[in-house]
């Protein structure tokens, strides 16, 4: 019996593996959403620097990475992969220990174990989240290759999410590449046909893409970023143009419903710009799940008596 088929026969077992295992990718996405908006805003200066014949500063940027690191090559890279893991406060490297996801965070009471610095709660909720988000994942599609796929999506989905709310910032590197993916699964019909793929891809840029001119024409203000743009072809891309209407229908209710609560607790003022990609990431996933029943519903529901 091969482990995909002993997953197979004992849900408990696939359910456990699923919690444990994405509650460790939610410790790497801790790291991801840190650390690539670092990277890109390096990477960013550094070409501006070489276009314009500047020469590195010696300085510390706001990221607190030497910017002189980027051209010198004297400090080690930062990337996903290092520099390990420590206190932002003392530097204390976290230990294999101190990063168990949850339990380490419980132990150590949320503070630092050498300076007894806060750290911060969004990490033990981040792994949190990927696992109980992984396991609906998993309930619904099975150890399947759609049940593979949509995992991978969603924990590119929560990356997403939490980049653009910390820098209203979905990256083209996390997008675009997945976008060719949504394609080529596409031709195994994982989850749609290649045409329906292509459309979806197509009509989920230029639908947003049509509604940022017209909202400019008439305001003269950007009503969102081209990276929204990209997220709903990500989606079209994945599942066809079919869901598209759903997707735009729910991001927009859960964009009004959360967008609103979060300005009505912290009294922000209405022209400083909410991140949107939250919301269409939310959308996009229950479209994942349960975009097709929705569609059904809402056909039996429009068509006539």
């Amino acid at each position: 019996m091969t482990l995909l088929e002993l997953l197979r026969e004992n849900p408990w077992l696939l359910t456990t593996v699923t919690a444990v295992f994405s509650l460790l990718v939610g410790s790497f996405l801790n790291v991801a959403i840190y650390r690539l908006p670092i990277m890109l805003q390096r990477g960013w200066r550094s070409d501006c620097r070489e276009f314009l014949e500047l020469d590195a500063p010696s300085a510390t940027g706001q990221d607190g990475i030497s910017d002189s690191a980027e051209t010198s090559g004297t400090e080690k890279a930062f990337n996903l992969w290092g520099p390990a893991s420590h206190c932002p406060h003392c530097q204390h490297p976290i230990t294999a220990l101190e990063n168990i996801p949850i339990i380490s965070y419980l132990v150590l009471r949320g503070r630092c174990s050498n300076c007894k610095a806060a750290i911060s709660v969004r990490y033990p909720l981040i792994e949190l989240l990927t696992a109980v988000l992984s396991v609906v994942v998993i309930a619904h599609f099975g150890a399947t290759v759609q049940g593979g796929a949509a995992l991978l999506l969603t924990w590119l989905l929560i990356t997403l999410s939490f980049i653009d709310i910390d820098h209203q910032l979905l990256p083209d590197n996390l997008t675009l590449p997945w976008l060719w993916v949504g394609m080529l699964l596409s031709l195994f019909g994982v989850f749609s046909t290649p045409v329906d793929s292509i459309i979806g891809a197509l009509a989920g840029y230029l639908s947003l893409w049509a509604v940022y001119q017209l909202f400019k024409l008439a305001t003269g203000k950007e009503g969102m970023g081209y990276g929204d743009f990209k997220l709903l072809a990500l989606f079209g891309a994945w599942l066809g143009w079919q869901v598209l209407p759903v997707i735009i229908l729910l991001s927009s209710l859960v964009g009004a419903i959360l967008g609103g609560g979060i300005m009505l607790v912290r009294g922000q003022d209405r022209s400083i710009p909410i991140p949107f990609g939250p919301y269409l990431a939310i959308a996009g996933w229950v479209a994942l799940l349960w975009g097709a029943p929705i569609i059904a519903a809402w056909l039996r529901w429009t068509s006539p008596l």
